[in-house]
């Protein structure tokens, strides 16, 4: 029997309608009052059109979040001073979280990867797996004799620090950005390498 014949051939543009819907629902309400139906009634779709192609919430969000509507990523600069980059990029994804549909859909993609092994794998492979090897590289090339395990548990305590600070709803001020860099470049053996940790660190007032 054909997709046709079973109903199940998707609309792209249908489908989009559905995760912008999604989008602006999570924004509005939040995970946990997330509503199929009024995804449904915005995306102008059948509401056993969204629970054919999505059989549960999670996986709804999941796809919305690896399509590119909720996990910001940005490359790593460098400029040669693993400080002033670590700090830029730090500043670039918090910018990124205080847009208030992008903090919405991150949220509900952590509670979607609660419910599901799937979803949690999904979107680990998809999303923040590209912004930690990236992390990873970038303090690797800066501390060529540091420890990968030591990089590696860098990179995430990063990203981390910021989702937790997007979860609890604190800001992710100037002087928390400055703090976590230093604390994670401290914890780092080896950062005398090809760059410099310290030349671009702010004076103290």
């Amino acid at each position: 029997m054909s997709d046709t014949r079973r109903g199940r051939t998707r609309s792209e543009a249908v489908r989009r309608a559905i995760l912008e819907a999604t989008r602006d629902e999570l924004a509005a309400n939040g995970y946990d009052k997330m509503s199929i139906d009024r995804i449904a009634a915005a995306a102008g779709a059948g509401k056993q059109t969204v629970y054919r192609w999505y059989p549960s919430k999670s996986a709804l969000v999941a796809e919305c979040v690896l399509d590119g509507y909720g996990f910001p990523t940005s490359p790593v600069p460098n400029t040669g001073a693993i400080r002033r980059d670590l700090r830029a990029w730090l500043g670039a994804f918090a910018d990124n979280l205080a847009h208030p549909q992008t903090a919405a859909l991150i949220r509900a993609s952590t509670a979607a990867a609660a419910e599901s092994d799937d979803v949690a794998v999904r979107l680990y492979n998809h999303v923040s797996a590209a912004s930690k090897g990236a992390l990873v590289a970038r303090l690797r090339e800066a501390a060529p004799a540091a420890q990968l395990v030591s990089a590696t548990a860098a990179a995430e305590s990063l990203i981390g620090a910021m989702l937790y600070r997007l979860l609890v709803r604190q800001p992710a001020t100037p002087a928390f950005l400055d703090s976590l860099v230093d604390t994670v470049l401290s914890g780092i053996q080896g950062m005398g390498g090809k760059d410099s940790a310290a030349t671009d660190r702010p004076s103290s007032s």
